[in-house]
């Protein structure tokens, strides 16, 4: 796993307003960076977290005018990341959020609706989901992206599939009024572009799940995005949705990068709505996997999912990192015919975008990846070590 400017970067390079998170050994500690051209610049001193740059009334201009200290350039910190050819002594990426919540909204495409339907029927075994896949998409088709959720044409479709007797918890926050939104992992528990990233190995169906993140402030705006891995385990998910926790939050197993990019004239909220993302699985066998997923096709508008999420009712003062759900859903069989897609040790996962570049990762049994052990207490010691807490 190599990683460089040209395979990490957005398209239009460092033109945009890109802020990441560093760790410093010789601080034993992170520190907050502004990307401009080749340069890594620490503006910890102007904001100590990434928390505090968002929290900001303009926080792209307020990454711009920040001055700090010149740490050395991004090929050299790419080239670091990956624990396998890592000199400790040397600054690494780290995932470039921190104190804000980790949220994800789930089923927020048609076909993932679809496959999520499919999993719960299928009670978690991959063999019985082709004869499932193919009765359920005859009763309702296979193109619901113009399926307004909480509509009256939804609820008409909500009755007629109860009538048949096919009626899922899925296609509730699928095409009812509430969302689903849960939280992926706690603050601070994300990994960046270059690390490994967990799967249960009680799990023997899963799979990645390419999704934009958005940077949610306190006051509920959004200020910029990134790209996030919502890795999922099919078998534990389909058994019950009460086992949502175990298949979702677990070690290294939300991957968030490279870089957090903060609206301004470069990228706007328009434009993350249209963005295409591409995935690319490629395996120690041989095995590779494509797919995309279109945020034009998204069923519920990134704002409605940001006011479902947080308001009077509930507030997260940290701000919150919010994953929109993904379309793509694998039926591509790797082993055997009918045996679908999943995971194995050691497989490269790249999720891409135009706009916001490319998370790579290693996937790894949650064990067998570096356990998490620098939390927001460790942060806010080590801030205050350094004299950047006031």
């Amino acid at each position: 796993m190599q990683l460089t400017t040209n395979n990490s970067l957005p398209m239009d390079g460092t033109q945009g307003a890109l802020v990441a998170r560093i760790w410093r050994p010789e601080l034993a500690g992170p520190s907050v960076v502004a990307l401009r051209g080749e340069d890594v610049i620490d503006i910890t001193t102007s904001f100590p977290t990434v928390r505090d740059l968002c929290e900001q009334a303009d926080p792209a201009t307020a990454l711009e005018q920040a001055h700090g200290e010149h740490i050395g350039s991004l090929a050299e910190l790419l080239a670091n990341t990956p624990p396998d050819s890592r000199n400790p002594a040397r600054p690494w990426l780290l995932a470039p959020v921190d104190l804000q919540a980790i949220k994800a909204a789930g089923v927020t495409f048609a076909i993932s609706m679809l496959e999520r339907v499919i999993e719960e029927k299928a009670r978690g075994n991959p063999a019985a989901a082709v004869a499932i896949r193919t009765e359920i998409t005859a009763l309702v088709g296979n193109d619901l992206s113009k399926l307004k959720p909480g509509s009256a044409q939804a609820m008409a479709l909500k009755q007629v599939l109860i009538d048949q007797g096919v009626w899922s918890q899925y296609l509730e926050v699928g095409i009812g009024p509430d969302a689903e939104i849960f939280t992926k992992a706690p603050p601070m528990a994300a990994v960046g572009t270059g690390f490994d990233a967990g799967l249960h190995p009680a799990s023997s169906w899963n799979n990645p799940e390419p999704e934009v993140v958005l940077a949610v402030n306190s006051r509920g705006v959004i200020v910029g995005a990134t790209l996030g891995n919502d890795v999922n385990l099919r078998d534990i998910e389909g058994r019950s949705a009460l086992l949502l926790g175990k298949a979702k939050d677990n070690n290294a197993s939300a991957a968030i990068g490279p870089f957090l990019r903060l609206f301004d004239a470069t990228f706007t909220l328009d434009d993350l709505r249209q963005a295409t993302l591409t995935l690319n699985v490629t395996g120690e066998d041989g095995f590779t996997l494509e797919g995309f997923s279109s945020m034009a096709q998204i069923s519920r508008d990134p704002e409605d999912l940001v006011r479902q999420m947080m308001g009077p009712h509930h507030q997260y003062p940290d701000g919150a990192m919010l994953f929109l759900g993904t379309l793509f859903a694998p039926v591509k069989d790797r082993d055997r015919v009918g045996g679908g897609f999943t995971h194995k040790t050691g497989d490269i996962v790249r999720i891409s975008a135009p706009q916001l570049g490319t998370l790579v990762n290693r996937m790894q049994p949650t064990d067998a990846c570096a356990p998490w052990t620098f939390g927001c207490s460790h942060l806010m010691r080590n801030l205050a070590q350094r004299g950047l807490l006031t």
